[in-house]
Order: structure tokens, then C-alpha cells, then sequence
């Protein structure tokens, strides 16, 4: 979990997740303002072995990344549907752990699909994983591409803040959400 840029805690600390039973990426970003700073950025692997302790492992790793950056929020990476619906359980369940470390600590979750994630950082929701990367790398002003699953996990993450800019811009003209839609 190495720490890649710091700054000065601000009012929002996102902690974006993509999850994987074998890899979950894992991603910290400040938001101040229209300003994205990476914080941390890594990847929790859980190895090879029965699904109970890789869920522990998913559930103990993320429950670490909290406790240690303090996020405000978090945002999570929708499971998508498989031709191999085992492989969708085993994701959702996965998800599903890296979610309870976030509830664990009282952290509202925002959810995500792929496509909405792509849309917001790349441009296009059927961007190349090279593509979301490099947009990452340049977004947040890294030194070099963070591995990918890091990468979808910040991308996530910046999805996140640009949707709450997004929101907080519809408040100061009038708009709310109620039952899932915009109303004045």
C-alpha cells in the first residue's frame, strides 16, 4: 500500500474498490474542489485456498486500507454478468466483502457499472483497460500507470467525485433527487 501523493486531508477522502476473488484493486483519492489527488493506491490478492478465508482476506486487507486513509465515502464497481454464472457468484461475493468493510466502518457506498466508470473518466464506455489507465495516470498526475486493477479502482473513485460535483451543481441550481429521479 504505498502511498503515492499526500495533501492535506480534505473534506472528501474516496476509497474506490473494483472488486476480484483473486485481485481486488483498491484506490484513494482527496477531492478538493475540481482537484483529484491520489492518496493511496494498491491491490489486496488473496492466493489460492478455500473461498471463506479469501473472503476474510478481501474483508481484512480493505478493513487495513480504511482504518489507515480515513476515507469519507466509498465507491464499489458493479459486478457484471458472466457467461460463467459461478464466476458472477464468486465476484458478487467478493463485492460483497469489500462492501461489509465499508459498512463495517459506516461508510456510505455508491455503486457503479463498468460502463458508467469508463463514461466518466475515459470518455467512452467501451474504453480499453490501457486507455483507463493512462486517463488515471493523467487525471491524478502520476509518475506512471498504476497496475490495472489499482486503476479501475481509482477510476471508480474519480467516477465518484465527478458524480457528486455533478449532483452538488444540480443543488445550487434547484434540483433534488427523490425516488431516483430529478425533481425541483
Amino acid at each position: 500500500m504505498p502511498a503515492l501523493r499526500s495533501s492535506p486531508h480534505s473534506a472528501r477522502r474516496i476509497l474506490g474498490i473494483d472488486p476480484g476473488l483473486r485481485v481486488t484493486g483498491f484506490g484513494v483519492i482527496d477531492v478538493s474542489g475540481s482537484r483529484l489527488v491520489c492518496i493511496a493506491c494498491g491491490c489486496v490478492r488473496t492466493g489460492e485456498g478455500a473461498l471463506p478465508e479469501r473472503l476474510g482476506v478481501i474483508l481484512r486487507d480493505l478493513a487495513e486500507v480504511i482504518a489507515l486513509h480515513g476515507p469519507t465515502e466509498v465507491a464499489v464497481e458493479q459486478v457484471f454478468v458472466n457467461v460463467n454464472p459461478h464466476s458472477t457468484l464468486l465476484l458478487g461475493q467478493a463485492r460483497g466483502a469489500a462492501i461489509s468493510a465499508a459498512v463495517q466502518a459506516r461508510l456510505p457506498v455508491a455503486e457503479y457499472t463498468a460502463l458508467q466508470v469508463k463514461q466518466a473518466v475515459v470518455g467512452h464506455g467501451k474504453a480499453a483497460k490501457g486507455q483507463v489507465q493512462e486517463m488515471v495516470r493523467r487525471l491524478l498526475a502520476l509518475p506512471g500507470a498504476p497496475s490495472p486493477d489499482a486503476a479501475d479502482a481509482l477510476a471508480c473513485a474519480i467516477a465518484h467525485a465527478y458524480a457528486m460535483q455533478a449532483l452538488g451543481g444540480l443543488r445550487k441550481i434547484g434540483y433534488r433527487i427523490r425516488g431516483g429521479r430529478f425533481v425541483r
